[in-house]
């Protein structure tokens, strides 16, 4: 069964780096290529979700947030069948958990309610 599982998470100061990973499995060709868009999200309590990178499996374009712009990198590793969160000048107001998502490559962005296959999320924590 096709599923996605984060890893990653941590405390860290500001300033800070941390990367997190997502692995794809279970995931057959053909439903692999319909779900190629991979989305990372966050939410920290009492606030929504919200959208922070986005990246196809095998194409461009590459989505950001304007919150995370110049200090995220998404990447992915096909071989892995893994995509990577770079978070770098990590914030206090970066802290949250943190969730990896498959959706549809028609509907790839920053929105989530497209993404169908989600992880169960990993806690990052910065501190001033």
């Amino acid at each position: 069964q096709a599923h996605v599982a984060e890893s990653g998470g941590g405390s860290v100061q500001a300033g800070g780096s941390l990367r997190l990973s997502c692995i794809r499995s279970g995931f057959t060709y053909s439903n692999g290529r319909a779900n190629a868009c991979m989305g990372w999200f966050r939410q920290a309590p009492g606030k929504e979700r919200e959208g922070v990178a986005a990246i196809f499996m095998d194409s461009f374009p590459i989505y950001y947030a304007d919150s995370v712009k110049g200090r995220f990198t998404i990447s992915r590793d096909n071989a892995k069948n893994a995509v990577y969160l770079q978070m770098d000048s990590l914030k206090p107001e970066d802290t949250a958990m943190y969730y990896c998502a498959a959706g549809p490559r028609s509907l790839c962005g920053l929105g989530d309610s497209i993404f169908t296959f989600w992880g169960q999320g990993t806690q990052v924590t910065v501190s001033s």
